[in-house]
């Protein structure tokens, strides 16, 4: 799905580390273990992975805007 991209709020991160061992080219952990979004566009053929890791994020700190969403 092209036009989608990727918010992620470091404020609610509780440094779980899913979506960095599920995405190492999208997210990452700083030395505090809180996310950092390397790619906020991953190509398209990542999008059930982001929507996945978005979903298993315990602290909902993963947002995944798509096209159709009026924040996008």
């Amino acid at each position: 799905m092209a036009g989608y991209r990727i918010e992620v709020d470091r404020e609610l991160c509780c440094g779980a580390g899913l979506c960095a061992d599920a995405l190492p080219t999208v997210f990452d952990q700083d030395g505090d273990g809180v996310v950092v979004l390397r790619d906020p566009t991953p190509a398209p053929n990542l999008l059930p992975d982001v929507e996945d890791a978005e979903f298993a994020c315990p602290a909902t700190a993963i947002k995944l805007h798509k096209p159709e969403d009026p924040a996008a």
